[in-house]
């Protein structure tokens, strides 16, 4: 039961029975939209919409509060009071709180699953990091929110596809098959400058030494295009699968992993290119093929195929969004990090140019993560003396915490991830906090399986009077409302404040009402209350890829 929609709808009636009976004129209407007020005295919702629709209506908005009260037909609304220039405030019986508990725990489980939406499949892109070493925090962010995101979304009743894009072509494939032929000569003894490795990762040193320990001097008999030849392929399939394991132990899965090698081998980017020059969108100049993208949007025109004849990156890019489009996505969503947000309008450019809306790719821009241990900020690994790896994050502080602490702040605001605290078991720290209601519930219903307390069906919920009760029911009843506002606004952070936010109310809740020990109805009603409580907490973390542990 939404109460809001039931409100709204009898508001919007009420001003129709008005207009009928000639209090209130015709006229445009608002929407009807109710919030909880600030203060409990001031009633359960309160509503501006008299004051929006006054001008609509040319009509004072205190007359059209009046109307509304004088014809409201809502059999959960106790009174409503006029405040100020035309709100409306209204006053709820105390059994709609009952009959909304027990919707929600008759949806059990799938309380927080919205009705399926009808509106196309999305694909959402992440990480798509080049696989030329392993996944850094950023990374992390990157994965923890986008693979959140398409649980929040999937939970919302959208319909989506989670995919990789695989940067397995171009310079920096090549930088890789360098890098290691320097680094596989210099374990054989050779003199090397470290000035023409381009990735000076330790990572690049082990995946030499791999090859030396396998293959021994072997290489070294070819050729250097046949020995970096078979580099490329030895480092890009052990680098990839490093990347595959670390997202797998993140809790973070794909339904596409997209090789960008593909483009390239089926001549889409070719295709493309002619599309956009059949379109009358691609020039030559100076030798090279330009975008024409300024008549899209972008402050300039792009370079799509070097003077070379070597394609850029954009030139990838944009047969592959041209193969998203074809596959039947009506709206494509890429996380990308902050350092690409002068990329943005080049790519809806392309996008228009290609005879899509620019509207139906979607960017969202992930801003940086710094790290802190002991209020000092944590800058390179204490095991190899460079960028701090997923990998080594995960090890120190968990997966549990670790996503949680990526997704608990908006993508917009650079976040500070406080390792010390991360690892706190204490109700400072916001994962052990949530996931410790969790644990409470479940040993509750230990403690009443040991005392052979029978769990009923149909409690009598109007005996959930405490305050505290109350508290927890109406943020339950919120739960639906705030998962649908957060997918459409790609605000995962907001499941990361609710839950934290309920799990407040329950350990208060806890330490004001007893269950063992109580009138059996009230024990019966506060039993069918934390149960819905653990549902909402599983439900809610297992959105943000958190375990629900049972024991803490």
């Amino acid at each position: 039961m939404n109460i809001k929609e039931i409100l709204a709808k009898a508001i919007v009636a009420a001003v129709a029975k008005a207009q009928g009976a000639g209090t209130l004129p015709a006229g445009d209407l608002a929407e009807a939209a109710l919030e909880v007020p600030p203060q409990k005295e001031f009633g359960d919702f309160s509503s501006n919409f008299a004051m929006k629709s006054a001008k609509g209506l040319k009509c004072n908005p205190r007359m059209i509060a009046q109307a509304i009260i004088d014809n409201l037909d809502c059999p959960f609304v106790d009174r409503m009071e006029i405040a100020g220039p035309g709100f409306l405030n209204f006053y709820l019986k105390s059994d709609w709180l009952c009959v909304m508990l027990g919707e929600i725990i008759k949806a059990g489980k799938n309380y927080g699953n919205l009705p399926k939406r009808n509106d196309g499949k999305i694909q959402v892109e992440f990480v798509s990091a080049n696989p030329t070493g392993p996944l850094h925090v950023g990374h992390g962010r990157g994965a923890a929110y986008g693979s959140a995101l398409c649980n929040l979304m999937e939970a919302a009743g959208y319909d989506v596809d989670r995919e990789y894009y695989i940067n397995d072509a171009g310079i920096q494939m090549n930088g890789l098959a360098d890098s290691v032929d320097l680094r596989y000569r210099e374990l054989l003894g050779e003199k090397i400058k470290e000035d023409e490795l381009v990735y000076h990762g330790y990572d690049i040193v082990e995946t030499a030494q791999r090859i030396v320990d396998n293959y021994g001097d072997k290489f070294l008999k070819l050729s250097t295009e046949e020995r970096r030849k078979e580099f490329l392929s030895l480092a890009y399939k052990e680098k990839l699968a490093a990347v595959r394991e670390d997202l797998a132990n993140f809790n973070v899965t794909y339904d596409v992993w997209f090789s960008e090698k593909t483009l390239h081998e089926a001549g889409a980017i070719k295709a493309a290119c002619d599309l956009l020059t059949s379109r009358g969108y691609m020039y030559e100049k100076d030798g090279a093929l330009w975008l024409n993208a300024t008549e899209h949007g972008d402050d300039k025109d792009r370079v799509v195929i070097r003077d070379n004849g070597v394609p850029t990156y954009f030139a990838a890019d944009i047969a592959y969004h041209k193969n998203k489009f074809e596959r039947g996505f009506k709206k494509v969503i890429n996380i990308w990090g902050a350092d690409h947000h002068g990329y943005v309008a080049r790519m809806k450019a392309a996008i228009g140019a290609l005879g899509y809306d620019p509207n139906q790719l979607e960017i969202l821009l992930l801003q940086m993560v710094s790290l802190y241990r002991n209020g000092e900020m944590v800058k390179l690994s204490k095991r190899t003396g460079n960028t701090i790896t997923l990998k080594e994050l995960i090890e120190e502080v968990g997966v549990d915490a670790a996503r949680f602490f990526f997704v608990m702040r908006s993508i917009d605001s650079q976040l500070d991830f406080d390792m010390g605290l991360a690892t706190e078991e204490s109700n400072d720290n916001p994962v052990y906090y949530i996931q410790y209601a969790h644990a409470r519930i479940c040993s509750i219903f230990r403690q009443l399986k040991d005392a052979n307390i029978v769990v009923k069906d149909n409690p009598d919920l109007q005996v959930l009077t405490d305050a505290t009760e109350i508290d927890l029911i109406k943020k339950l009843g919120d739960y639906p409302e705030m998962l649908a506002g957060a997918a459409e606004d790609r605000a995962v952070h907001r499941v990361a404040t609710y839950i934290h936010e309920l799990a407040g109310l329950f350990h208060s809740f806890y330490n004001q009402c007893r269950i063992l020990g109580v009138d059996e109805d009230v024990q019966q009603a506060r039993i069918a209350l934390i149960t819905a409580v653990r549902h909402v907490v599983e439900h809610a973390l297992n959105i943000l890829g958190v375990s629900a542990p049972e024991h803490m």
